[in-house]
């Protein structure tokens, strides 16, 4: 039995009655010695005003004492092996970009899942210690910004922003009613109905350079109507019109793309050569062709005829460059 089950046991106990030491022992099936360290835990850590009782000869819940916080453990118990992999899934969430943006929101579970396991910060650091996150490709987003974002998103209100196109690098005021934020590849994406050209657009936080929220209530898109948007084509650039990629890997680089998920409706099999043929659905070119590029001569691609030609006219581009 764990620590955190045997204080669960001592509240449970402490509610019914005053339970003396030597029964609380025998309910916990424990050392006098361990008995002893969980009291002094519940009061000195917890915070919990914990007495001995002489009349009624054992313990009891005593008066709070004035100023003194309180630190009440939660409804549902965790194991030690459970608060692990918060505590890893917490590091995780602090790490999800380079500025940081939910690390301060979340920083008051890690001491709360520190205090659970009696170890002060010996346990984050050991995470921090043990998991490496190495995220590429980040780009930084003002921590103002994304939490104005949520707020909107969640109030339902509209946002006023300036966006900077990425391709053109001209900045443009628009009028959006946020639907959901995205964090895809490493960064974070918002999409949005644009009032400015009358149709869900996906926006790069990192290119938002001033946002403020408005007070007229959001223009509502289904989740449904969403999916059907931005979920049809690979990646995050989204399009009515599909084609279908077929993408023809080495034997050598096989091994690793059949594990990788490219697209919800992906297809792929292996030949007689151990070559891997994979099929995804795309409506832009311009993010699959970046991860075709990726994989250099170990992928070939079949069709259609467009995505070949735009491949090799960005292949010979680099050429000419080198």
């Amino acid at each position: 039995m764990d620590r955190l089950q045997r204080l669960h046991i001592i509240d449970s106990l402490l509610h019914r009655g005053s339970p003396s030491l030597s029964r609380l022992q025998e309910a916990l099936e424990v050392s006098r010695a361990t008995v002893v360290r969980d009291i002094a835990y519940i009061r000195d850590v917890q915070r919990k005003p914990i007495a001995y009782d002489r009349e009624r000869g054992g313990y009891c819940w005593a008066a709070p004492q004035p100023g003194v916080k309180q630190i009440e453990l939660p409804e549902m118990w965790f194991s030690d092996q459970e608060i692990y992999a918060l505590l890893t899934m917490q590091h995780l969430i602090a790490n999800l970009d380079p500025s940081g943006i939910l690390k301060r929101h979340i920083e008051p579970l890690m001491e709360r899942l520190n205090k659970l396991l009696g170890a002060a910060h010996n346990e984050a650091d050991e995470v921090r210690r043990r998991v490496l996150i190495a995220g590429l490709g980040k780009r930084s987003i003002k921590q103002k910004h994304f939490e104005l974002i949520g707020h909107a998103l969640l109030k339902r209100r509209r946002l006023q922003m300036q966006y900077q196109g990425r391709g053109s690098g001209v900045i443009s005021e628009r009028e959006v009613s946020p639907q959901r934020l995205v964090h895809y590849r490493e960064n974070w994406y918002l999409e949005a109905w644009c009032h400015l050209r009358s149709e869900l657009r996906t926006f790069s936080l990192d290119a938002i350079e001033q946002v403020e929220m408005l007070a007229q209530p959001a223009h509502e898109i289904t989740i449904k109507q969403l999916n059907q948007k931005f979920g049809l084509g690979y990646g995050v650039f989204s399009g009515s019109k599909l084609q279908w990629a077929t993408l023809r890997f080495t034997a050598e680089r096989a091994r690793w793309v059949a594990k990788e998920f490219w697209h919800l409706k992906q297809k792929g099999k292996f030949e007689r050569s151990g070559c891997y043929v994979l099929k995804v659905p795309y409506a832009d070119h311009r993010e699959l062709m970046m991860d075709i590029l990726k994989h250099g001569a170990h992928c070939e691609v079949v069709g259609p005829a467009s995505l070949r030609n735009y491949v090799k006219v960005e292949l010979s581009l680099l050429l000419k460059k080198y």
